[in-house]
């Protein structure tokens, strides 16, 4: 018997629906994980390492997507309902807002786990200022780090930070400073003024600024920026001058320490910079690489005893067993110094259970051992802050950098800023305790 027309098409949907539905099952039983981060180059290639003994291990594939612009991928992704599985960001202060919006899970499965391999001071970042774990340091870098050539520094390692500036000032030490980094630009200098208002007005004061109580006009914030000018945005005081800072990539700002005769004496960044001190050449582009403690070292930045951290925190956005199996497998002696003894990365473990002696030179150990000792530590403030506030930031540092002369108004500004920001959207973080 012939089949009428609408039978044979409606039939063909119904098998067209069938195999969709079958494929749908297929992939979201596959056994795979989508996880976006911030890492390229070298460092996603380190990272890989990490990635393949997990896979090697449990058989799941992991999909690594790797982007400077991870925090406008993933808001467009999350917008589009396609969020990955994890996401490893720099910014606690984001994935706090994610928190808020439900959109990332709690990690409650590995609370004890994360208490005993971090430490109380991490955990308390890691719960983004909530009474839950919504994240985990998968690495870390030390932010109060003042690099210098042991060979060309004109005077002995300042410990105070009058001695710093007479070291900066009066011996024509300019600073090697690179404030571009698309689609962030500014956010070195922001380091600087984080620094010095930590290390001379104390935790407490961070603490109420990061966390959006202490006003940009405030003396203490008004200060560091006068200090940061006095030392370093001064005439003479950055190789090249301003324009130089405003457009050098700050992973090239150091290329000029390396030189003979140095075209730069000192550099103020993250433990980070050795990733990009190991690409360069001593003398000229002929010569060999430099090599940390002989070639490059760094002194702690003067003042109180707290340092700036910082950390990359991945969060779960999907609560699969396969996201569960891989955070589980980050929160580990074994997946950390995977990526901490690897030669070509430079990578930092907050997990004191991490050994030291797999990180292979002193330089690298004495940063690893001031991460993980216990001692008092406040996270990148910037960082911690609601987005809004966090680009008006760098914003201001560029155009500070650019006419010092402005900072009335662009305090004000930022002022204008922070009581725009409802309370709720700030992260209030313990620092130094």
């Amino acid at each position: 018997m012939n089949c009428p027309l609408w039978k044979k098409l409606l039939l063909l949907a119904a098998a067209a629906l069938a195999a969709a539905s079958s494929a749908c099952g297929v992939a979201a039983s596959s056994n795979t994980l989508q996880v976006i981060g911030v890492w390229t180059e070298g460092e996603e290639a380190a990272f890989n390492l990490v990635k393949q003994r997990f896979e090697a291990k449990t058989g799941i594939e992991v999909r690594y997507q790797g982007t400077r612009a991870v925090e406008q991928v993933l808001a467009a992704d999350v917008q589009q309902g396609a969020a990955p599985d994890i996401a490893v960001l720099s910014s606690p202060g984001l994935l706090a807002d994610y928190a808020r919006r439900q959109e990332i899970k709690p990690l409650d499965f590995l609370e004890q786990k994360a208490e005993s391999f971090y430490g109380r001071q991490w955990v308390d970042l890691q719960r983004l200022g909530t009474g839950k774990l919504y994240s985990v340091a998968v690495k870390a870098d030390l932010k109060s780090a003042i690099w210098y050539r042991p060979a060309t520094l004109p005077g002995p390692k300042p410990a105070t930070w009058q001695q710093l500036v007479n070291l900066a000032t009066s011996h024509n030490t300019p600073w090697c400073l690179g404030l571009a980094a698309p689609p962030t630009s500014g956010w070195p200098g922001t380091d600087w003024i984080e620094d010095i208002l930590l290390h001379s007005a104390g935790p407490e004061i961070y603490r109420q600024w990061a966390a959006g109580t202490l006003p940009w006009t405030s003396d203490p914030v008004r200060k560091a920026f006068q200090d940061w000018g006095a030392v370093a945005v001064r005439p003479g005081g950055i190789q090249g001058g301003a324009p130089s800072a405003l457009l050098t990539d700050f992973r090239d700002a150091a290329r000029p320490l390396f030189a003979d005769p140095p075209g730069c004496r000192m550099e103020h960044q993250g433990s980070f910079a050795m990733g990009s001190y190991q690409t360069m050449h001593l003398h000229d582009e002929t010569g060999p690489r430099p090599q940390p403690g002989t070639d490059y070292d760094f002194f702690p930045f003067p003042g109180s005893g707290a340092s700036e951290v910082s950390a990359d925190l991945a969060a779960m956005f999907s609560d699969t067993p396969q996201a569960r199996q891989f955070l589980d497998f980050l929160v580990s002696p074994e997946a950390q110094q995977i990526w901490a003894g690897n030669p070509n990365a430079t990578a930092f473990s907050a997990g004191a259970a991490v050994a030291k002696d797999v990180y292979r030179d002193p330089v690298r150990r004495k940063i690893a051992t001031t991460i993980t000792s216990g001692k008092p530590v406040c996270f990148d403030a910037s960082d911690l802050m609601p987005k809004t506030m966090t680009g008006a930031f760098y914003r201001a540092i560029l155009e500070y950098t650019a006419d010092p002369a402005q900072l009335d108004s662009l305090l004000t500004h930022l002022e204008d800023t922070r009581t725009s920001i409802p309370k709720a959207d700030w992260l209030n973080v313990p620092c130094g305790q």
